[in-house]
């Protein structure tokens, strides 16, 4: 298809067109480009294509500041003004809301943009493999013989990397020299553990066979100044811990800044620790975040919001619409490591904490413990399953319930629960406005939306959070 005119920003990173009534999805690029697309995946009622060659560049459009760009896939969005960005996740929350939930809605408050666009993000984790990624660019580059294959060249030339996966190519990894989301030091970490494993002979894991050493690692730092790094290793012979060892000890006399260095010895099909005892190393088994007054012990398995500093302006939001007096008994639904309730808890008389994860659940009693706050209990178990009629009848009827569930929003069951514990007041904090929306509408019977307040998490991705605040009628 040539010369099209890219329209409007759309779902999931993506921009739109229309050609012949033909709704057609293409990614990297900005409304106002003008461009020549091949199609990659032909659908009943739209397309998804690549663009091939930019005929004008819109004026819209900024120079991405990643080499990555286009891609990892990571920030689809780096090619358009900040300020655009949020103009789209704005327009965004505003449609999927409207269209999706069908009810009565206040004026939307302005969303709230990132305080940092660049390192901005306290969490990364990257693969290690045997097969990296080569663009068509790369591959072009390659010495070439006649007689050899395109797939022959990968072969003879395949080379370890430490980078992030390749959307549509699970056993490939895209090896990364500078990732802008976290400070400088990720990169220089991830660098040099890419540099001496590699010029050491370390193996690399092998996603299809399952084999090699080198696997995975996370790196996460905090507001204090500490950093985290866990190693994901897959011990295949007689040596390999001992090389492990060997690799964390140069590590840890290369980057005295981190504090908390731990290990795991992985021989699952998957990348998850949640059900693996991990080992020090050297120094803590966590890290702190500080949020106010408060300390948060943030351990590998912890969830911490991604973005600290935006998480704080978007938790004073939660407490904001909270409307809180000191007298309330709230309920703090997927409550995480509890930092929303111990957020307020100084603010009401008690909360009550549930989450899914038994761990999560330990630490949000340590980090109330941690701050002296004695108004809080926690409870571990499905949403489901915990709160039913005699959860709300053993702990009290609830004033104020906050939900901050996972993407695909609240269960129908734990819906029609809080309806019959009728607190004065719901918080609904979402990062995915579309199951809000559904949501919102099984409850607009019993509930008036009074403020909606859009807060921008994750600059140059498309994902935007969502808070809600809704009154019994």
């Amino acid at each position: 298809m040539e010369n099209i005119t890219i329209e409007a920003v759309a779902a999931e990173g993506k921009c739109i067109t229309r050609v012949d009534d033909q709704v057609i999805f293409v990614p990297f690029c900005v409304p106002g480009d003008v461009v020549d697309l091949q199609v990659v995946k032909k659908k009943h009622k739209y397309c998804e294509a690549k663009v091939v060659r930019f005929i004008k560049k819109s004026d819209v459009r900024q120079e991405p500041m990643c080499e990555h760009f286009g891609i990892c896939g990571g920030c689809k969005w780096q090619n358009l003004p900040y300020e655009e960005q949020i103009k789209a996740k704005q327009k965004q929350v505003e449609d999927q809301l409207t269209r999706i939930g069908k009810i009565e809605l206040p004026e939307f408050r302005p969303i709230m943009g990132s305080v940092k666009t660049q390192e901005y993000r306290n969490k990364i984790e990257f693969g290690c493999s045997n097969k990296r990624w080569f663009t068509a660019e790369e591959l072009a580059q390659l010495p070439q013989k006649e007689e050899e294959t395109i797939t022959s060249l990968k072969e003879r030339h395949a080379q370890n990397a430490i980078g992030f996966h390749i959307t549509g190519a699970f056993d490939k990894i895209y090896p990364i020299k500078k990732c802008w989301l976290m400070d400088d030091l990720c990169n220089e970490i991830r660098n040099f553990v890419f540099e001496y494993a590699d010029s050491h002979d370390y193996t690399f894991y092998d996603l299809r066979e399952q084999h090699g050493l080198l696997r995975n690692m996370m790196i996460r730092n905090s507001n204090t100044g500490e950093w985290m790094l866990v190693f994901q290793f897959h011990y295949d012979e007689e040596g390999d811990e001992q090389r492990a060892l060997e690799l964390m000890q140069q590590v840890a006399d290369k980057f005295p800044q981190i504090s908390s260095l731990m290990y795991v010895d992985n021989q699952k099909g998957n990348d998850t620790i949640n059900d693996l005892d991990l080992i020090l190393f050297k120094g803590n088994d966590h890290i702190f975040e500080l949020m106010e007054d408060l300390k948060f012990k943030v351990g590998p398995k912890s969830f911490y919001q991604t973005n600290t500093e935006q998480a704080y302006h978007l938790y004073c939001v939660a407490r904001e619409f909270a409307n809180l007096t000191g007298n309330e008994l709230v309920y703090d639904l997927y409550t995480g490591t509890g930092t929303i309730a111990n957020f307020c808890a100084a603010r009401c008389a008690r909360v009550v904490g549930v989450e899914y994860v038994p761990e999560a659940i330990a630490d949000a009693k340590v980090n109330s413990e941690l701050n002296g706050i004695e108004n809080t209990v926690f409870y571990a178990g499905d949403m489901k399953a915990v709160l039913d009629d005699g959860f709300v009848a053993a702990n009290g009827r609830p004033d104020v319930i906050i939900l901050d569930p996972p993407r695909a929003g609240v269960d129908e069951p734990v819906i029609e629960v809080i309806l019959r514990a009728a607190p004065e007041r719901i918080v609904y904090v979402s990062c995915n406005p579309a199951t809000q929306a559904r949501d919102l509408q099984l409850m607009d019977a019993a509930y008036r939306v009074e403020a909606v307040q859009p807060v921008d998490m994750f600059p140059h991705t498309h994902h935007v959070e969502n808070v809600v605040k809704l009154v019994r009628r």
